[in-house]
């Protein structure tokens, strides 16, 4: 026991994919003839929400808002449609760490390890919210079935899959006015989604599409360094622009609005499963997304005559500034992913059940072009950079197995092992070329820059459940991963001193596992766990070095893999009409890998780069309850509360001077957080629910010298409240509305959050 372990906690038994969970004490046992990442013992800690929940307490625009409530969970999402910063955090994992975090759909992976940070966001937009049937979240790398990427959690989304004809629609539109710094203005937008499955023999299939058109607020300013020269010759005199702190309190001016995105995405997907036997299910998806998108800019400078300002020489205030073309940026997105699963499944309950799974995601386009010269004109053409990663992606391969040793005539008996390969395959091209025309619609020219490569994890894994006494259960396993790295190269142009061809990299590492839980009582259960993970670099911080106008990237071909140590003990009560659990959790993470984005003021770019951090140490309490009905029948309550104390115990390097990161706070890691729900059941058609989130104080910098959170690049504490009422029209219609970010808290996670936003819907089903 002292040496670690845990046995799962809340227990979901899922007979049929259309039963509802049942919840009970001790090692969760998951029984599903549905693709799910899941193993059937999971030995960590599990909260779950169900599609009832969701569509009850939460306003959902994306998937990834069913995670809204979850204990410890943050999801960094900018504005409806977010489709390449919105990461997870987790416990003892910012949001700078996307890839310390595994996100699934029926099995498929999500998650984007290509690399690792904001840009690696998981692929949220395969799903859609109407899709969901339930999301399970597993807290920590306590289970051999998954790799060292579960160090902070593994989210595993069920969607529907019909026992009968149905179909669905639903109409939302939503809107926000967002006030900050010199931008004053609406954003809004629509989303359609339609739905339509059925059942016949042993075939099922269900489809979805959906197309959602949003306009977010700005997510980053132009700024300067107030200037101590006087102006050039003939600059223009201009006016409008705000006076400021950055976030390390350091006075600036904001210049300008960025980054405003006019998104448009349409998804579809079709899912068929066939019914070999009543024992045997084979299950096929097809997942398409499309994302045009176009970023722009807004000026606050006027000259005397009124006229936006955007480059050249100017005067504000008596002091001279240049605004370089690219100051005030604009680009057009455009992609097309595609994501393909299959997997043949058997579910006997008997002495050996099987797996076979596959997925493939693919970049089949991905550009981005953007113009090097200045608005106005920039909208309509000019010179720029087409950034293309066209064959980016990556595929997987599952094969498990399940053996019940002692189980007789489907009565399971003291062990059930889980045991199987993987294998996970990467493969990265990011190619940015000048474009000397017109960058809107003309080919690619010189090559600007040129990364790539490939990673590769094969792992084989075994654990056993093992119920060894009338109380007790323990689950012991193990997980052996070789990983490789091959193919890199980095190329800024011909004859550039930076080119590299990197060789090939090759390491293994056993990752063991141990979990204990103990009926302590009829109503109280007792675990404890512990487990190692390892995360192997990702492609893009082996090799992904970057340089554009605004930002530069600084790879490391040798960076040691992160190996982490986590612990949880738990003690969770059933109090009749809810649960409640306490768990005390500590990670200790040596060669932390972690990217640090500072400003070069002298250069007037962000520049990034990859480092192992010595060791980072994390201990905490997380409380959390679940209940329904409870004083009175029809009122829910859930909540959480989550203490961390991150802290940087080891680093040989440093941001300013030696040994300044050692005993700071771990970026983006607050150290409390908490939610809660309270959601009411006036009667069978209507229902009315209030939320609320904390995060307190964060910091981005390694050394803590972002002090100030509440400016552009900071990340601030934040309090926001959610109003939900939901109304059953009809047996067929519901309609909904409701407000998020109800008290219009103006918060930041670099970029600056929504501010408070309307949300209205209405569905149809049938």
């Amino acid at each position: 026991m002292a040496a670690g372990a845990l046995a799962s906690l809340p227990a979901f038994a899922q007979t049929t994919p259309d039963a509802a969970p049942a919840r009970s004490l001790g090692v969760v046992t998951i029984n599903s003839g549905q693709p799910t990442s899941l193993p059937t013992q999971i030995p960590t800690t599990i909260e779950g929400v169900t599609k009832e929940q969701i569509e009850q307490a939460i306003n959902a625009t994306d998937s990834e808002d069913a995670l809204k409530y979850f204990p410890s969970l943050l999801v960094r999402k900018r504005y409806i449609g977010d489709y390449n910063h919105a990461v997870l955090s987790s416990r003892a994992s910012g949001t700078g760490n996307s890839a310390r975090s595994m996100v699934y759909a029926d099995g498929i992976l999500l998650s984007n390890y290509l690399g690792n940070g904001a840009t690696y966001a998981p692929r949220w937009g395969l799903v859609t919210p109407e899709e969901i049937e339930r999301v399970d979240v597993l807290y920590g790398p306590f289970s051999a079935a998954y790799p060292g990427n579960s160090v902070g959690a593994v989210v595993d989304y069920v969607t529907r899959m019909p026992t009968r004809f149905e179909a669905h629609a639903k109409l939302t539109g939503f809107t926000q006015n967002f006030r900050l710094y010199g931008t004053d203005s609406s954003f809004s937008g629509s989303q359609a989604s339609a739905s339509l499955g059925n059942k016949v023999g042993d075939w099922s299939w269900f489809a979805n599409i959906n197309r959602n058109k949003s306009a977010g607020q700005p997510l980053t300013f132009t700024t300067k360094a107030l200037s101590t020269t006087a102006p050039a010759v003939g600059a223009r005199v201009v006016t409008g622009a705000v006076p400021g702190l950055d976030r390390t309190n350091t006075p600036w001016l904001l210049l300008g609005s960025a980054t405003q995105y006019d998104t448009t995405q349409e998804h579809a997907k079709i899912k068929l499963a066939y019914d070999f036997s009543s024992t045997v299910r084979a299950a096929w998806t097809l997942g398409y997304w499309k994302n045009n998108t176009q970023n722009t800019s807004q000026t606050y400078l006027r000259d005397v005559a009124g006229a936006p300002v955007y480059s050249g020489n100017v005067s504000i205030n008596g002091r001279g500034y240049t605004l370089a073309a690219t100051d005030f940026g604009t680009s057009n997105d455009a992609l097309v992913h595609l994501m393909h699963g299959l997997s043949v499944k058997s579910n006997t309950q008997g002495v050996f059940d099987w797996e076979v799974a596959a997925s493939l995601y693919n970049y089949q386009k991905d550009q981005q072009r953007a113009a090097t010269t200045a608005q106005p004109g920039a909208l309509l053409g000019g010179a720029g950079t087409i950034t293309d990663q066209n064959g980016t992606g990556w595929n997987t391969l599952s094969l498990k197995g399940i053996w019940r040793p002692d189980s007789v005539n489907g009565i399971k008996g003291s062990h059930v092992v889980d045991f199987g390969y993987q294998q996970d395959n990467y493969a990265l091209r990011i190619l940015r070329s000048s474009i000397a025309g017109n960058y809107l619609t003309d080919s690619a020219g010189t090559v600007v820059n040129d990364v790539g490569g490939r990673t590769r994890l094969r792992s084989v894994y075994a654990q056993d459940a093992w119920a060894f006494a009338a109380k007790w259960k323990t689950v012991l396993g193990a997980r052996v991963e070789s990983w490789s790295a091959s193919n890199g190269f980095t190329t800024f142009g011909v004859g550039n001193a930076a080119n590299a061809i990197y060789g090939n990299r090759s390491e293994t590492a056993v990752s063991p596992k141990a979990a204990l839980s103990y009926q302590w009582s009829t109503d109280t259960v007792l675990k404890a766990s512990t487990g190692r993970a390892v995360r192997f670099p990702t492609v893009s911080e082996l090799y992904g070095a970057t340089a554009t106008v605004n930002s530069r990237f600084v790879n490391d071909p040798s960076l040691r893999p992160e190996k982490s140590w986590t612990t949880e003990l738990s003690a969770e009560k059933d109090l009749g009409n809810g649960l409640l659990r306490m768990t005390f959790f500590t990670e200790n993470v040596r060669d932390s890998l972690y990217s640090q984005t500072t400003f070069d003021p002298a250069a007037n770019l962000n520049v990034s780069r990859v480092q192992n951090v010595g060791r980072i140490q994390t201990k905490g309490i997380e409380v959390a309850y679940n209940g329904n009905d409870v004083f009175k029948k029809g009122l829910d309550l859930s909540g959480s509360v989550t203490y961390a104390d991150s802290r940087i115990r080891e680093n040989a390097g440093f941001v300013v001077t030696p040994g300044d990161t050692i005993g700071k706070y771990q970026p983006r890691v607050p150290v409390w957080r908490a939610t809660a729900l309270v959601s009411y059941r006036f009667d069978p058609k209507l229902s009315a629910t209030f939320g609320a989130r904390y995060s307190g104080p964060q910091f981005s910098a390694l050394d803590n010298a972002d002090v100030n959170g509440y400016a552009y690049m900071g990340a601030s504490k934040y309090f926001t409240t959610d109003v939900r009422v939901r109304y059953q029209v009809s047996r067929q219609w519901v309609a909904a509305v409701g407000i998020d970010n109800l008290n219009n808290y103006k918060y930041w996670n670099f970029h600056p959050y929504p501010q408070r936003t309307l949300v209205a819907e209405l569905k149809f089903d049938l």
